[in-house]
């Protein structure tokens, strides 16, 4: 497919109540068809991966475009100028997720940029930063515990930020490292119980909503089955 019949089809297959709904759960976007997620899986899985499409797709600045963009570039192909140029260009939470949960996360450049846009001040920099983690516990299997156990300091660090779609993110990752294996469960844990003692409204709510998610039942059964495969 062109850029051209790319942005036909999200036209033709966009509607103004998506866009409503868009609105209604933080997205507001000035370029916006109001086309829904699954209607962008499925185009996406019917294009494949197409890096070159996927720039182009980019530049056009709307918003199913670039969360298109991010379904369909090509990982390997992906450098650590684009991930500056194309973070610097995130105006909501969805397109923040999608390109560090489908696209950035399978870069060899995640870690670090996990670590270095924890520290920028924009919000949906620093709300990449910690997406990434999340991501990166989930997805990335061959990873050492070494590498989530540091990401610790850095989740206690940012957990007094009350920008909503900041201390969300910082708690997804605090609860997605946890739920990764039994062994940094026990150490997000500690963690959550620190959080949920400090001063700061949002680092217990930080705390708090992490150790209700950990102590949950699917959690504890997970962690079951881990113990009777081992």
């Amino acid at each position: 497919m062109t850029t051209s019949s790319v942005l036909q089809y999200l036209k033709k297959h966009g509607t103004r109540s998506n866009i409503e709904k868009m609105k209604y759960f933080g997205i507001e976007s000035p370029k916006a068809f109001g086309v829904n997620a699954p209607t962008l899986r499925t185009l996406a899985k019917r294009i494949g991966t197409d890096h070159t499409l996927a720039l182009s797709l980019w530049k056009t600045g709307y918003h199913e475009a670039r969360i298109l963009a991010a379904l369909i570039a090509d990982p390997q192909k992906v450098t650590e100028r684009l991930m500056e140029r194309w973070v610097n260009d995130f105006n909501s939470w969805a397109i923040c997720d999608a390109c560090c949960g489908e696209l950035f996360d399978y870069t060899p450049f995640a870690i670090g940029k996990a670590y270095e846009w924890s520290t920028r001040e924009k919000q949906y920099v620093k709300r990449a930063g910690f997406v990434m983690m999340a991501a990166l516990s989930v997805h990335r299997k061959e990873l050492d515990d070494n590498i989530f156990k540091k990401f610790f300091p850095v989740i206690e660090r940012e957990s007094i930020d009350r920008r909503n779609f900041v201390r969300k993110a910082v708690n997804w990752a605090l609860r997605q490292i946890g739920k990764r294996n039994i062994r940094l469960h026990g150490e997000a844990m500690k963690i959550a119980v620190k959080l949920s003692k400090q001063k700061d409204s949002t680092a217990r709510w930080i705390g708090t909503d992490a150790i209700k998610d950990l102590q949950s039942e699917p959690v504890r059964r997970k962690f079951a089955r881990m113990k009777v495969k081992m």
